[in-house]
Order: C-alpha cells, then sequence, then structure tokens
C-alpha cells in the first residue's frame, strides 16, 4: 500500500537532494578534442546524462523520474562559447527556452513512433532515453514498486493508455527536456490533453475521483523534485506553468473535473510548481474564479489570469491560425503561445518608456512649441529604440536541440509554423505619468520652464523638495481613472506597436509588443535618472502592466479601470495587471465572491492578464529578518511564484514597496 503522505514530507523536506552527484568528466574538453558539430556535442550530452542517471524509485511513489546528476556541463569550452557569441546572435543561454512540446501526439504514441521520423540524432536520443526507462524498471523491480515497473515497461515505447501512464510518459519527456539542456519548458493546456486519459478511466472504473485527485497530486509534487536545478534569474524562475480552461477551436469551455482537481490539488500542496494560468472569458462562470481565488488567499500569487476574448482575436489579426490561437498557452511567464508549432522567443528585448522619456526631455523638450510636439519626439524616440532592438536581433542562432525537435512539429524545411519574437515594454505608467505632469506644468499652466524640469530631474529633485511633493502625489497618475494621465497610457502602447508593425524578423516571423516587465524593472533603472512624475534616482518602475509605487490611487477598481483603457489586443505578447492585495481582506465571509466578482469584472471591462498577490507586510519583514521561521512563504514575483527568503534582497524588497490594496 502506497503512503503518499510520506513520499510528499520526503520530497518537500528535500531528503531526495542527498542523492545528487556532480558530472565528474570534462566533457566540453572532450568534445573540443574531436572537434564534434553542435548536433553531434548535443546528442553525446544526452546520451552520456542518461547513461549516468542513477535510477531512484521511491517505494511510495507511482510517477517515477528524478535527477541525481546536479549539474549539466555545457557542450562548448569557455573558449569556444566565447568566440561563438562573438560570431552569432544567442539569447540568453543560447539553448531554447519557453516551448512547449505537442504532449497530446507524444503521450498518444510514445517514442519508438518517432524513430521513422526524425534523423540519426533524434533516433539516437530516444535510444538513450528509453534504455534509462528501462533501468529504472529495473530499479522499480529490485525494490519491489511493481506498479512504477508496469508502467514504465510500455509508457516509453507506445504510449499511455491511462491516465497513470500518461502523467508518468509526461514526467518521462519533461525529465529529457531540462537533462538536454532546454530550459523554461512549459506544461500547456495540461486539462485539455490530459482529460481524455483521465474521463477514460473514471468512466470505465478503473480509477475512483478520489484516487485521480491523489494522482494529481502526486504529479504536481514532481515538479518540485528538480526545479531548483533549472536556471532562472531567480529560483522559481523556472518556466513550469500550467494552463486551464479556456475555450476550443469551437469556441467551447473546456473547463473540466481534471481543471478542478489541478485548483484543488494546489491548495493543498502549497507549492509555488507548477505555476496555473487560468484562460477565462466573459462565458466562464463566477464558479471557476471563485476556485482560483481560493488560491489567491492562500497566498500562492497564482492562478495568473487571461482573456480569451482579448487573446484569440489579438492573435488571429497577428496571422495565428484560428485552430492555433484558440490553442494558445503560457510561456514561462505570461506571453502567449502555441503548443507544438510555436517557437516564438517571446523575450527577445524590452523597451523601457521610462528611458524614452528621459532622452525625449533632455534632447527634444527645448525645442518643442507644444504638447503635440513633444509627443511627436516621443513616438520617433520609440521608433529609434524600437528599430535598434530589431537590428540586434539579427542573426539569431539556436544551439541545437535534437529530442525537443522531436516534440515539436517541425517543417520539412527545419523550420517552424511560428517563428515570432516578443518585445516587453516596462515602466509604461512612470512615463504616462512623466507625460502628464510635462503637459500640465510646461505647456497648459505654463508654471515651470523646461529648463527648471529639466534641472530638477537632473538633480534628483534636490533642493525642489515642493516640486517633488507636486510631481509625486499632486500630479494626475495612470491608477487614478484619470484620462489626462491614462490618455498617455494609450498613447505609449499605440505607438510601441505601430512601431512593430510590418516588420518581419531573421526567422521570417513577426515582432509582437507587449506589456510585461520581467527583471528590467530593476535594470531599466540602474542608468536611469530620476522622472519628471517624481521618481527618485533609483527607484523601481512597477513590475509589468502597474502602475507607480507611489502612485495615489482610487483602489483597485480604479487602477483596472485605467489599465483598461489601451488597445490591449495591439500588445498582446503579454504582460499582466499586478496587483498586491492586504491578506486581511479574507476575514470577509463574502470575501472570495467579492473577489471574483472583481476579477470577472477586469475581463468584462477588457483586460488581456492579470496577476494577484495576497500579502502581509508584517510578515514580510519578518521573514526577512528570519529567513529560517519563513522557507515555504510563497509571493509572486514578476510571471511567477517564489519562496520569499529564496529570493535576492532585491526582488523581496520591489514586493514590499507596491502598493498594497483593500476591497
Amino acid at each position: 500500500m502506497k503512503n503518499y503522505n510520506k513520499l510528499k514530507e520526503y520530497i518537500l523536506t528535500k531528503q531526495h537532494r542527498a542523492l545528487r552527484r556532480r558530472v565528474e568528466d570534462d566533457l566540453p574538453a572532450l568534445y573540443s578534442a574531436e572537434g564534434l558539430s553542435a548536433e553531434e556535442r548535443m546528442t553525446r550530452r544526452f546520451e552520456y546524462l542518461c547513461a549516468h542517471e542513477t535510477p531512484v524509485v521511491l517505494p511510495d511513489e507511482r510517477i517515477a523520474f528524478l535527477r541525481t546528476l546536479c549539474d549539466i556541463p555545457h557542450i562548448y569550452t569557455e573558449e569556444e562559447f566565447a568566440a561563438l557569441k562573438s560570431e552569432k546572435r544567442l539569447h540568453e543561454l543560447g539553448f531554447h527556452s519557453n516551448v512547449t512540446p505537442d504532449y497530446e501526439k507524444l503521450l498518444r504514441h510514445g517514442l519508438l513512433y518517432f524513430c521513422d521520423c526524425t534523423d540519426g540524432y533524434g533516433a539516437r536520443s530516444i535510444d538513450a532515453l528509453i534504455s534509462l526507462c528501462d533501468r529504472y524498471v529495473t530499479e522499480a523491480k529490485r525494490v519491489g514498486n511493481d506498479e512504477v515497473a508496469t508502467t514504465l515497461e510500455r509508457v516509453s515505447r507506445y504510449g499511455a493508455t491511462s491516465f497513470l501512464e500518461a502523467l508518468q510518459l509526461f514526467r518521462v519527456i519533461h525529465f529529457a527536456l531540462w537533462l538536454e539542456g532546454n530550459y523554461h519548458v512549459t506544461v500547456g493546456r495540461f486539462d485539455k490533453y490530459m482529460y481524455p486519459y483521465f474521463k477514460s478511466d473514471l468512466d470505465s472504473g478503473k480509477l475512483t475521483l478520489d484516487e485521480a485527485a491523489m494522482l494529481v497530486e502526486e504529479f504536481f509534487l514532481s515538479f518540485n523534485r528538480d526545479s531548483d536545478l533549472y536556471p532562472g534569474v531567480q529560483q522559481g524562475d523556472n518556466g513550469q506553468s500550467l494552463v486551464l480552461g479556456g475555450k476550443d477551436e469551437n469556441g467551447c469551455e473546456i473547463f473540466n473535473e481534471l481543471s478542478r482537481l489541478c485548483l484543488e490539488a494546489s491548495g493543498r500542496l502549497m507549492v509555488i510548481d507548477p505555476k496555473i494560468n487560468l484562460r477565462v472569458s466573459k462565458d466562464t462562470p463566477l464558479e471557476v474564479y471563485m476556485l482560483g481565488t481560493e488560491l489567491t488567499k492562500k497566498g500562492l500569487g497564482f492562478p495568473q489570469y487571461t482573456n480569451d476574448d482579448v487573446a484569440i482575436p489579438a492573435l488571429i489579426e497577428l496571422g495565428y491560425e484560428p485552430a492555433d490561437a484558440a490553442n494558445y498557452g503560457m510561456a514561462a511567464c505570461w506571453e502567449l503561445i502555441v503548443p507544438g508549432v510555436g517557437m516564438d522567443t517571446a523575450n527577445i528585448d524590452a523597451l523601457s518608456f521610462a528611458k524614452i522619456v528621459d532622452r525625449a526631455l533632455h534632447e527634444d523638450l527645448l525645442s518643442c512649441e507644444t504638447m503635440e510636439d513633444f509627443n511627436s519626439a516621443i513616438r520617433a524616440q520609440i521608433n529609434k529604440e524600437i528599430e535598434l532592438i530589431c537590428r540586434g536581433t539579427d542573426g539569431l542562432w539556436f544551439i541545437p536541440s535534437p529530442f525537443l525537435r522531436i516534440c515539436m512539429d517541425e517543417n520539412a524545411d527545419g523550420s517552424y509554423k511560428y517563428n515570432n519574437f516578443g518585445i516587453h515594454g516596462t515602466g509604461a505608467c512612470t512615463a504616462a505619468d512623466s507625460l502628464a505632469a510635462i503637459e500640465k506644468y510646461i505647456f497648459d499652466e505654463r508654471s515651470l520652464t523646461k529648463e527648471e524640469l529639466i534641472a530638477a530631474v537632473d538633480s534628483d529633485f534636490c533642493g525642489s523638495p515642493e516640486l517633488l511633493h507636486k510631481l509625486r502625489y499632486e500630479t494626475a497618475k495612470v491608477g487614478q481613472n484619470d484620462d489626462y494621465a491614462d490618455k498617455y497610457l494609450c498613447m505609449l502602447l499605440s505607438f510601441f506597436a505601430d512601431s512593430l508593425e510590418g516588420r518581419r524578423n531573421c526567422l521570417d516571423g513577426i515582432y509582437r509588443a507587449g506589456t510585461g516587465s520581467a527583471m528590467f524593472y530593476l535594470r531599466h533603472v540602474e542608468d536611469l535618472g530620476a522622472s519628471p512624475d517624481g521618481r527618485r534616482r533609483g527607484e523601481s518602475l512597477g513590475a509589468n502592466f502597474s502602475v507607480s509605487l507611489f502612485a495615489k490611487t482610487g483602489g483597485p477598481l480604479s487602477v483596472i479601470s485605467s489599465l483598461t483603457k489601451p488597445e490591449l489586443h495591439r500588445t498582446i505578447n503579454g504582460g499582466p495587471v499586478t496587483l498586491e492585495f492586504a491578506s486581511g481582506i479574507w476575514s470577509a465571509e463574502d470575501s472570495i465572491e467579492k473577489f471574483s466578482k472583481f476579477i470577472k469584472s477586469y475581463i468584462a471591462m477588457g483586460g488581456h492578464q492579470i496577476q494577484l498577490n495576497s500579502v502581509d507586510l508584517e510578515t514580510l519583514k519578518r521573514a526577512q529578518e528570519h529567513p529560517e521561521d519563513y522557507e515555504r512563504l510563497v509571493v509572486r514575483i514578476w510571471g511567477w511564484s517564489a519562496y520569499f527568503t529564496a529570493l535576492d534582497k532585491c526582488y523581496q524588497d520591489h514586493v514590499m514597496q507596491r502598493q498594497i490594496y483593500s476591497m
């Protein structure tokens, strides 16, 4: 009899990490000495890692596979990789990331099916992975876990015939993609491709609903075994993003009993992986929002919500086929990608709106006679910056991934259906607030000269306390539902979308504008001075699509009223409204329903994405002082949730500096 609670305790207390060891061989030096091609190096490394993994089968588990090699050596020496980066445009680590495989096809067929439709490198990768599965079978039999042995004996070769087999095969594939060196490998529309196995087992009596729920919980637990080994800006930024609900290609809502079990399992486990994204629309019942709100109440920082009514038409407008647009999933954070056929680079660069305003302030303002002149200068600065960003993406090259190719639907020439590039847009509200201040005091009231404003900004408002207070707290801000500032938010996003329209990238894809920030809400202020909205030098921008950290607002409804005014379908690369709520709001008896109606209202207003944090500032302060007492405290960062005490202090501080709302 399996003891799931014992397994859960074993993983959550990290006892499994004692089984890890490091790779001893210098693979890059060996490959360099032989002068191997990139494909050969990737394949050999994958074969090596599969062969050197130690199969571990725990007596109480039903879904196996555990990383025992805690590092993945590079395929190039440091000198070779430096030379490669000087010759080619690499993105981040140089490997593929932010991808969702065609899990539906992989689960249905198993791995042997793909040997006849791949090259020699892919076939060798399949052989290496099946051999590792066979070694797991041997180990399962040795320790007396017959269920794992029976499941793995056929599923890797021939595909899944049951819910348990489908979950196990997913685990094998997901494990292998990370082992190959890919990262931010996402889960996709789990309740869509996994539902047939779930329903068949329930209908046949093979599983009860309670048994299925326990399987889902163990499956979710598997995401937390190796996630600390996955690359990211911070631990937690690992891309294990799972999508639930939404419409299918016929416009029907797919939220089902499996979707519900996923939300409930996440609430019971209280771990950061997998991160859950809910696809919703005006047709989504309030009950679904209430299920999601239960997780927000518990402090998980998810689900994140994406509006099908905005996203699907926007993707079609960008050239996605309707069936693909309806099947969109999420990249690591919030960027929209299509499983199986999308090899988009959804975060290739970022535009700093705050920097655009700063440049226009110093280069153009003195020559502008009217606000319209200055707005034209802003447009020109955006166009200039986008030209540089797009030119910087030319020649993009990825280290080939033979096993990943098997998992995607490749064209005959080796390309993919969608090869689009996404560009984030950071500090939009800071920029809009700055433009509102310039209009009011320079061109409307004429109470401030251009030279005085520039000098005050350049001095970080030292010696100008009254002006600082006026700009910071007495001037219209996005989040107040005041068109004086909001019109500039609309203008900036429109200029951004216009600047990318019609451009083709080096892979013959398009560019997509977005309102996300990723880590740039900190990085983009490193070389930026003060802003005309009263932001001081060194103060951060808001994360993603959120108001200034110090803006006086009329509350959360006022904020979403401001943030739903732009044409958000034109900035559909992703980037959620990000709001923090005081944990005390949950004391009211009707808090779940009230909060859910707030989210549903945002969707009805045409909002594209939203994510919500439930925080207690005093708890966060105590966690900084005594991290050992708060190891499982979860917060939302920019597009992912993390354990607060595992974050660098700059990310902790930003969460604590964000505005905290009540209902």
